[in-house]
């Protein structure tokens, strides 16, 4: 398949494998299990880079009609939905390939549990309640088709419900005073992670917009999909997995799945 704007595309792919493979090292290797506090962090960081680059003139934010924002508020708590729920399946599955898995299509994640050598129920579990979340998330997304809000618009809604909502439920979920006890607290790597997954998501956000901007759907979903199959194919060379014959085929049958997908919203059939 021939991908249009490359540049582009490539930064979106960089930038998407970047900030996966950052988010599975806090949540994972480091084992840094506050989904509040981490995505809190990441949606602060993005709202406040977003609002800079607005005040500085470098994107057009416009949040004029009061009656828009107030429609857009369901869609951006299940936002909240996503990324929480994301961020536990993450944290708890052992590998960024089987999570992967997980996202490509229903049909190939309901096979990989029962394959994995390493089965946690907990993790998967939270892998459903993510692609309810994502599903129903979409859904409303296109039952509510916004007239004047971008798609900056959007998230920067989105990461300002979400900043109040996690930092409301940090405290009731255990997690802030829990994180004071976290090995890690106090060292360098574990900062240094934090910082480059809130401006990774940031970068991530402002190219995914650029990208959808500048090609058809069909490009863009050519462009999602390869940045799935680079992060997925590399994870096994970044973060310690147990697989076997039968994982492995329920991601290529997953791949083939959304390579399918990618085809048919290329070609309109």
């Amino acid at each position: 398949m021939y991908l249009k704007r490359p540049a582009a595309g490539l930064a979106f792919c960089l930038f998407y494998l970047a900030s996966c493979f950052t988010n599975k090292y806090v949540l994972s290797v480091l084992n840094f299990t506050y989904p509040t506090l981490f995505q809190g962090w990441q949606t602060l960081v993005g709202g406040l880079l977003l609002h800079i680059s607005w005040k500085l003139g470098w994107v057009e934010i416009n949040l004029c009609s009061r009656s828009e924002i107030l429609s857009r508020l369901p869609a951006s708590v299940l936002f909240v939905g996503v990324i929480y729920a994301g961020s536990r399946a993450l944290s708890r599955l052992t590998s960024h390939l089987k999570a992967c898995s997980v996202l490509f299509l229903l049909a190939a994640a309901a096979c990989l549990p029962a394959c994995d050598t390493q089965f946690d129920p907990n993790g998967y579990l939270w892998a459903l309640i993510h692609l309810l979340c994502v599903g129903a998330y979409k859904v409303c997304h296109r039952l509510w088709k916004p007239s004047s809000l971008s798609d900056l618009d959007q998230q920067y809604l989105n990461y300002a419900c979400s900043v109040v909502l996690l930092a409301s439920a940090s405290h009731p979920a255990g997690d802030l005073l829990s994180a004071l006890d976290f090995p890690f607290l106090y060292f360098y790597r574990f900062h240094g992670s934090c910082c480059a997954s809130g401006l990774l998501g940031f970068l991530l956000v402002l190219h995914t917009v650029k990208l959808k901007s500048s090609t058809t759907s069909g490009q863009y979903a050519a462009w999602s999909f390869l940045a799935k199959v680079l992060t997925a194919g590399l994870s096994p060379f970044f973060f310690a997995m147990s697989a076997n014959v039968l994982t492995i085929a329920c991601l290529v049958v997953g791949g083939a799945g959304e390579a399918l997908l990618v085809y048919t919203e290329r070609t309109g059939t």
